[in-house]
């Protein structure tokens, strides 16, 4: 082979133009591969930053929980929600779960402090397990009347005690609201404090209550809500402790119709939020809770003064009965009840502490 034959046998083999020597692809299909990779990266970083901008943009669920239904705490429970919906723009969203739906007022408490349930209304006396404090507003004779209850949940030195009991537990407290007086449901009509003596009482779970009843001569059995009706139906005990929004919301007098009206103990409600699920909010968004749950705990007011009225219309004329004590009965029972209530107080030093401060505010506010 001559050199010039050889030098045109490598000539042939060299790179020619439009050629990829180290793939054998053609340039030009080099260069649409490219841009494909190129655009399906794009799309997936698009993908990426769009589910991220949905994750920002989804509601964050708030739910609920009361252990009653149609009464004062479900109103309060559906104005809270609806203020928190509003003023956080739709970020958060409320479900509300009325009438123990969640499980019984101990389960519910449990829920908040683990963060499974976000918020819970419930009467403060039933978070004794948390804090012995909380039981302070149950004590009888504090308070007189539905509008001086009212003042006293709003007082600046008891909402700073109250709300503050469970912070250590997995509770934010936000909210006091006076929800209504007690009276006497019973199987049997209860005319004079003599025909207490030795009827099963339903209580709140309160040294507050069990003491001070126990001394007019009832056997205080404390019950959560959800098992007092089936309780009565069932003759295990004689009667309960509620107010008469409850009593008549729930048809309790198909079980128990007589209601003796004794206004004692005052029944609040406190609304505590998850510490876990409320820490995981944006400081914008925790202000609108803390904000709204104050606002609507006054809003709610007037609303649960007619509330009452209307309850014992509405008792009476589904053929349920309404009593007074006489005058004389209702002064010895209050002065029997607030000789027991001081006792019970100054039995711990930490509880009696937390009374003074609620009984000077009940004072101041009267």
């Amino acid at each position: 082979m001559t050199a010039d034959q050889r030098n045109e046998i490598a000539n042939s083999n060299a790179a020619a133009p439009g050629t990829a020597r180290s793939t054998g692809v053609p340039r030009s299909t080099a260069s649409c591969l490219a841009a494909f990779l190129a655009g399906a990266l794009a799309l997936s970083l698009i993908s990426v930053t769009s589910a991220a901008a949905e994750g920002q943009s989804k509601a964050i669920v708030m739910k609920v929980s009361l252990p009653t239904i149609n009464d004062t705490t479900h109103q309060f429970a559906r104005k809270f929600a609806a203020a928190v919906e509003r003023d956080s723009g739709g970020r958060i969203k409320a479900e509300l779960y009325p009438a123990s739906q969640l499980g019984s007022i101990p389960r519910q408490i449990e829920g908040v402090q683990f963060g499974t349930i976000e918020c819970a209304i419930e009467p403060p006396e039933f978070l004794v397990g948390v804090d012995e404090r909380f039981e302070v507003l149950a004590a009888p004779g504090l308070v007189d009347s539905m509008a001086h209850g009212q003042r006293l949940a709003a007082d600046r030195q008891v909402l700073q005690l109250m709300l503050g009991l469970g912070a250590a537990k997995g509770l934010h407290g936000v909210a006091v609201v006076m929800l209504n007086p007690n009276d006497i449901v019973a199987r049997k009509p209860i005319n004079h404090l003599v025909d207490l003596k030795g009827k099963k009482l339903r209580v709140f779970a309160s040294q507050f209550e069990t003491v001070p009843f126990a001394r007019l001569g009832a056997t205080p059995v404390s019950m959560s809500l959800g098992d007092v009706l089936p309780a009565l139906q069932q003759g295990a005990i004689d009667g309960a402790l509620a107010g008469i929004p409850v009593l008549a919301a729930m048809h309790f007098n198909d079980a128990a119709k007589y209601v003796t009206r004794i206004g004692q103990p005052a029944v609040f409600g406190m609304l505590e939020v998850s510490n876990k699920w409320f820490d995981t909010l944006p400081e914008r968004l925790q202000q609108v809770i803390d904000k709204d749950a104050a606002a609507e705990s006054v809003a709610i007011n007037q609303w649960a003064a007619d509330r009452i009225a209307a309850s014992y219309q509405a008792w009476i004329a589904s053929g349920g009965e309404v009593i007074k004590l006489p005058a004389g009965e209702l002064a010895e029972m209050l002065e029997t009840l607030s000789t027991g209530t001081e006792q019970v107080a100054k039995r711990r030093p930490a509880v009696y502490a937390a009374y003074q401060i609620v009984k000077e505010a009940a004072q101041r506010t009267r």
